[in-house]
């Protein structure tokens, strides 16, 4: 583990290869799993405001679900996510030709309608924060359906921290990332040569 500022970083951001393959996955990450995105209450406040922009590109279930109980709940482990249907998918999922799974949230930013990309929690995917009353645990999840990005990710030679570079730097400043990087070139030099 690394040990930056307030911070413990995972060797796995350093070890394990990385690069999103959605033309493979479509998306899955958006509507797999038992429970939505992590947000912050700032973050459901920001999603509120912006519920107009995204509206009519949400699935209808999904406005029904929103107009009930809102863009956000509380999981079993009592943290706050966003709202799902079906199980599965997040309320803010939505489907493009092929199949491809994106974020409403995201083609609004895209598209300059709205200022919040997403919730931090999504780009920062496959990196989950865990944040603990002394530091913040900064941790690779490693989940079945990404194995695709971890072929493409070894193929184009990239790893976790170097593919999630612009949200690392969104969520904790360039000055971590770069004492990230620096750490992470140190480790690969002297622990990853010849891999």
């Amino acid at each position: 583990m690394f040990e930056i500022q307030n911070t413990l970083v995972s060797l796995d951001l350093v070890e394990r290869f990385f690069c999103c393959d959605l033309n493979t996955c479509l998306g899955a990450c958006c509507i797999e799993g038992d429970a939505g995105a992590p947000v912050t209450p700032e973050e459901v406040e920001q999603i509120k405001q912006i519920l107009p922009d995204i509206w009519d590109d949400l699935l209808p279930r999904a406005q029904e679900e929103i107009a009930e109980n809102g863009v956000a709940y509380r999981d079993p482990e009592g943290e706050l996510v966003t709202g799902i249907i079906d199980g599965k998918n997040c309320v803010f999922t939505c489907y493009e030709p092929g199949g491809l799974c994106s974020c409403a949230i995201e083609k609004a930013y895209r598209a300059g309608k709205v200022k919040i990309r997403k919730p931090i929690s999504c780009y920062l995917y496959p990196v989950r924060i865990k944040q603990f009353p002394t530091f913040t645990a900064v941790n690779y999840d490693r989940w079945k359906i990404c194995k695709c990005a971890e072929v493409l990710g070894r193929r184009e030679g990239l790893r976790v921290y170097q593919f999630l570079r612009q949200p690392l730097v969104e969520r904790f400043g360039q000055e971590w990332y770069d004492e990230l990087v620096a750490n992470c070139e140190l480790y690969i030099s002297q622990y990853l040569t010849g891999e």
